[in-house]
């Protein structure tokens, strides 16, 4: 089982994610914490392996638990989850650097966290798997980065857009090796090269992808887009 520490100060809040986590198999929630202090004192007596750890609690930050957790030598240190409502990039950054495997932002629903509790255990059991061999290899190695993270779904977007067509065209730049242009994208998908244009802009505006200039000896630049996650 993956014992689990469900830190956040507001009682209703906490309560609806140990419910959350308590539905997921091989996930028990061993306690809840509501401060800096209470967390810090309940990963001692505990021993939980998970954190689901909120940034804004009444004594500090959920940041500063994080980095008492990397200074601390003396145990062994939970993996953390964040998940708040502080959408601040130096925020997300600062969790990256301290070894959070994962920032979940406030509001979401039971499937979004079941997401990352099911990617987190899926590297939980390719860990246990390598650590009976000798060394691993790259592609080993890649495994373990890649369950780390549940796979990317794009919201449909507004009214007129298709599901189905969104998520082929986030697939096909998935796969590429490459950048594709919307009329590459549209060979590959059947689509007309204006729909894979308007997906791919509503894609680069959620942060899925990423477009990129081609420039040529004459005239205007080509778009190019590449999937970042």
């Amino acid at each position: 089982m993956i014992r689990t520490l469900v830190v956040d100060d507001d009682f209703r809040v906490s309560h609806i994610h140990c419910d959350y986590a308590s539905r997921i198999d091989d996930f028990e929630v061993v306690g809840r914490a509501a401060t800096v202090a209470e967390t810090l004192d309940a990963v001692r007596t505990l021993h939980p392996d998970l954190l689901l750890l909120d940034v804004f609690l009444p004594d500090g930050s959920g940041l500063d638990v994080l980095r008492q957790l990397s200074g601390d030598e003396g145990g062994t240190r939970p993996d953390v989850i964040v998940i708040t409502a502080d959408r601040d990039i130096t925020s997300v950054r600062t969790a990256m650097k301290l070894g959070a495997v994962g920032y979940l932002v406030k509001p979401f629903g039971s499937a979004d966290l079941a997401e990352r509790l099911t990617a987190y255990r899926e590297l939980q059991y390719r860990v246990d798997a390598l650590g009976k061999a000798p060394r691993a290899d790259q592609a080993d190695v890649d495994a373990l980065f890649s369950a780390a993270r549940p796979p990317a779904v794009p919201r449909v977007p507004s009214k007129g857009h298709s599901g189905p067509t969104l998520a082929l065209l986030h697939q096909v730049l998935r796969a590429a090796p490459d950048a594709l242009s919307a009329a590459q994208a549209a060979e590959l998908t059947g689509v007309s090269r204006a729909t894979a244009q308007r997906y791919f802009s509503y894609l680069v505006r959620e942060g899925m992808v990423r477009l990129e200039l081609r420039y040529g000896t004459t005239g205007r630049p080509e778009h190019l887009y590449r999937s970042v996650r």
